[in-house]
């Protein structure tokens, strides 16, 4: 008996595609799935065999995913060139090492085991943006799949081009001693070797490859790889500490001193760096990400312009392409680095490199460094659960809320709301230049809530106290995976 067809609408998100498997989406989807892609490529390329780079993550079961994938892509005329076992940065990296057409990256990045999904782009280096993700969908969904003839090549020893490329290009003269942790997640066979290679010391952490992830997911926000790291950078006597995601697209740094220095912040000293060498740049950042971008002194003596964008790495990859700005930055510890320092796409471990370099320009450790930048109080990201199918009607509604809280000059902690920005959910600041956000998120059954205050703590959570009010209000919102 043929296995009949499971593929989830709903899987299809704002930039990339995520299911659990054989909950949401079985082989047959998968297969589907690459031959709506194989299409979409074809249409857009108006090549009838265009070149797609395909790589995995180290999940049990990507490999299987992938070869339905291929399978999909193979139908309909597209030509493979498989790189094994990957990064999605090596996958992005390939396309312009190996010009090709497309890639197809299956990874679902950080979330929990039982998940799979697949991150997509056409041109170079840049991923599926929603417009795209729409018409993949529709494509898919309503089987109007081209059938051609296509094959498939399999790429030895990519891994060593890509880790070559980012070792040639970066080394450092300190001896910088850095806690590389990967959360046993598939960054774990290519980190350690880069940042050894550009002259790091390094100090492993869980860096063995295990599916299972035995101690904690490989995600830079979560609190539980953050305590590790730093309980491993003070153990050590460390300079720094990096942790990677499941796909090593993202980074989470911990100073010298065992504290996490959020990302947006590292952002901000990378961007202080990178601006008294590349004076009228343009950075994008996200939503979410410390409102000291606006005003910040060696920004605005430099004559750089910040721009806040919509949060998602397909999203700041685009702005950052739009705008021709030097580099991204999201809270999430996506970076984008443009030309010169990189090809426009989120390197984990290239943002990692960026940070050494900071390190060897200056005799201070990263805590002085950090040290200088204004003190903010800010939150963790925070996701109460909400259906996929109701969250962003919720959003809307909490718009309004927040408009008319501003409009009605209605004080919170004293403070009345100066300015609204609605180009990602809603972030809302003060005058003292504290604000909080909610918006959906891109890719759960969820919202996303973050505070940062200028002031207090105090300050920030009672922005955090009336967020969780209005959304309460809702009747639509369930349990936090964690709050302050």
């Amino acid at each position: 008996m043929s296995q009949s067809l499971k593929l989830n609408p709903y899987g299809f998100r704002e930039y990339d595609a995520r299911w659990v498997y054989e909950q949401d989406i079985n082989n047959k989807g998968i297969t589907n799935l690459g031959k709506g892609l194989g299409t979409q490529i074809i249409k857009h390329t108006k090549k009838n065999n265009p070149r797609i780079i395909v790589g995995h993550d180290y999940r049990s079961y990507s490999e299987e995913i992938k070869t339905a994938l291929k399978d999909g892509l193979i139908s309909t005329g597209c030509y493979i060139e498989d790189i094994g076992l990957s990064l999605s940065p090596m996958v992005y990296f390939a396309q312009f090492n190996l010009n090709a057409d497309a890639v197809a990256m299956v990874t679902a990045s950080h979330n929990e085991n039982g998940w799979t999904g697949v991150k997509m782009g056409i041109q170079k280096g840049l991923t599926h943006a929603p417009e795209e993700m729409k018409e993949l969908k529709e494509i898919t969904l309503k089987e109007k799949f081209i059938t051609g003839e296509g094959n498939e090549k399999i790429i030895k020893n990519f891994q060593k081009i890509y880790k070559e490329d980012l070792i040639n290009k970066n080394k450092i003269r300190k001896k910088i001693k850095a806690v590389v942790a990967c959360g046993n997640g598939t960054a774990g066979i290519f980190a350690p070797d880069i940042l050894r290679g550009i002259g790091c010391e390094v100090i492993e952490l869980d860096c063995n490859l295990d599916w299972s992830f035995p101690k904690y997911n490989p995600n830079p926000e979560d609190l539980k790889m953050l305590h590790e790291i730093s309980k491993a950078v003070k153990e050590n006597n460390a300079d720094i500490g990096f942790g990677f995601d499941g796909d090593g697209d993202r980074v989470g740094v911990i100073d010298n001193k065992g504290n996490e220095i959020f990302s947006d912040k590292v952002g901000l000293l990378i961007a202080r760096n990178l601006s008294s060498i590349y004076k009228n740049s343009k950075f994008i950042v996200d939503v979410k990400s410390t409102g000291l971008y606006t005003n910040d002194e060696i920004l605005n003596k430099n004559k750089c312009e910040t721009i806040y964008w919509k949060t998602g790495h397909s999203h700041i990859k685009r702005k950052v392409n739009y705008e021709k700005a030097l580099a991204g930055f999201e809270k999430s510890g996506h970076f984008f680095f443009n030309n010169p320092i990189g090809f426009g796409y989120d390197d984990g471990i290239n943002s990692a490199i960026q940070i050494c370099h900071l390190l060897d320009n200056q005799n201070q450790k990263i805590n002085e460094i950090i040290h200088k930048l204004p003190k903010t109080f800010q939150s963790p990201t925070m996701a109460p659960f909400c259906k996929d199918e109701e969250k962003y009607e919720v959003i809307e509604n909490i718009i309004k809320k927040v408009e008319e809280i501003k409009n009605k000059k209605i004080k919170i902690d004293n403070q009345e709301i100066k300015e609204i920005l609605t180009v990602n959910g809603v972030r809302f600041t003060f005058a003292d230049g504290s604000w909080g956000l909610i918006r959906a998120s891109s890719n759960k059954p969820s919202l996303v809530v973050v505070t940062e205050s200028t002031t207090s703590d105090e300050r920030k959570l009672k922005i955090f106290k009336f967020i969780d009010s209005i959304l309460q209000e809702t009747g639509k919102i369930g349990e936090y995976d964690q709050k302050i």
